[in-house]
């Protein structure tokens, strides 16, 4: 492979200031350094420094192979085996450390492990995107460039790192992170890598299931929820993944699923709230579907099914949803049910008021409030219902605050033998 050179970018050109970097992240490098390895800041964290944005994760990138950086830090753990990296604890933080690695850059297999150790350069040129192919050295304060990542960014451009047939092709998820980069950053896709997307979209069915969930559950969570499902049915990878919520939104373009989406979105980014439950983001996700599936089934057979029934369709329709692709656990099927069901208990199908809206003892019913919170948001025709539902949860917290809570029944006594 030949040599190539990269850009060196200095402070006065990047800005960076010393005081954006974690400082666990910087004594690890730095402790690497005193043993004789190389070491940089690499990735997400970097690009998100130049976007001037607060990085999530500051990963680094390293000489030192997985058992080396167990040596050097005590506080560390070797995970994964497709992938061999380290974490370095501190306290609740974790600062991941990766080896440089090679390998893979022309070979069009599925990539199913990634421990070929490799030179820097050789590591920057398996990632995926270019934006993500930078290095940064906290000690001269220069950004070290091999695939004109820099530039990418200053033009906001995504692009791969070499063929993106290839690329899409060794790890079919990189498709998933393209959309997400669009949806987070608004950069424009370069036309090869865009045409590489469409093409080979039904090759993301190849991936990891659980590797792609989480990738949609943290995009729930991202703030820009609404645009990456919006581009993920748009490129027609959502008819790959969740072809009966595709089907449904070719139906029902003005479906309230991204009114919804963009409503979390805006309170995720105002921080109004601590970070949602997964569980409620996905039941916002697949309310509107379930809904109208409910309200036809209800139609159909001429009556209002209880509250029993309901839960068991709800867990039906998810199933119908993920499958066959996905495989949701069990207790995350559970509780998003509940979440979906228990909107029929605040508000019966037939919309009249519930005759008792005392609410229930359940752990999970304040995030059954905040569903409700979301679709009255969206359709003010249901905001008297969220606020009598408000008011009377209020009320029973002050009676427990006050210790005036209804008595519990009494336990029935056991029969002597």
């Amino acid at each position: 492979m030949n040599s190539v050179q990269p850009k060196i970018y200095s402070f006065d050109e990047h800005q960076i200031s010393p005081d954006k970097i974690d400082e666990h992240a910087v004594y690890v490098i730095q402790k690497l350094r005193h043993a004789g390895f190389k070491a940089y800041l690499v990735g997400g964290g970097v690009r998100d420094l130049l976007l001037k944005q607060n990085p999530k994760d500051f990963d680094i990138s390293t000489s030192a192979r997985p058992e080396e950086v167990r040596a050097v830090f005590r506080n560390a753990i070797l995970i994964g085996r497709r992938f061999r990296l380290a974490h370095v604890r501190f306290g609740k933080k974790i600062i991941e450390v990766s080896t440089f690695r090679a390998g893979e850059n022309d070979s069009t297999d599925l990539i199913v492990r990634d421990n070929i150790w490799g030179s820097e350069e050789e590591d920057v040129l398996r990632r995926d995107f270019t934006i993500n192919g930078l290095f940064y050295d906290p000690e001269t304060q220069e950004i070290i460039d091999y695939v004109e990542g820099y530039t990418d960014l200053e033009k906001r451009i995504l692009r791969t790192i070499g063929n993106p047939e290839v690329r899409f092709i060794q790890d079919p998820v990189r498709m998933i992170r393209l959309i997400k980069f669009c949806a987070r950053f608004h950069f424009e896709v370069e036309p090869s890598t865009f045409r590489a997307l469409t093409d080979l979209k039904e090759e993301i069915l190849k991936s990891s299931s659980a590797r792609i969930l989480e990738e949609l559950l943290r995009m729930l969570e991202s703030g820009a929820s609404k645009p990456f499902f919006q581009l993920l049915h748009q490129y027609g990878m959502l008819h790959s993944l969740l072809p009966e919520m595709a089907h449904y939104l070719n139906m029902r373009p003005e479906s309230p699923i991204f009114s919804l989406l963009g409503e979390i979105d805006s309170e995720i980014k105002q921080k109004i709230a601590p970070p949602f439950d997964r569980c409620l983001l996905l039941s916002a996700l697949l309310f509107p579907l379930f809904d109208e599936f409910l309200r036809a089934r209800a139609a159909q057979e001429n009556k209002s099914p209880h509250l029993g029934t309901i839960t068991t369709t709800a867990e039906h329709v998810i199933d119908c949803i993920f499958n066959p692709f996905f495989s949701l656990p069990r207790r995350t099927k559970s509780i998003v049910s509940f979440l979906m069901a228990s909107q029929y208990r605040l508000i019966p199908l037939d919309g009249k008021p519930p005759r008792r809206n005392r609410p229930p003892n359940d752990p999970f019913f304040p995030m059954a409030l905040h569903l409700l919170k979301f679709r009255s948001i969206i359709d003010t025709s249901l905001l008297p219902h969220y606020t009598l539902w408000t008011e009377a949860s209020f009320n029973a917290h002050a009676k427990v605050a006050a210790g005036e809570e209804e008595p519990s029944a009494r336990p029935r006594r056991r029969r002597r033998r």
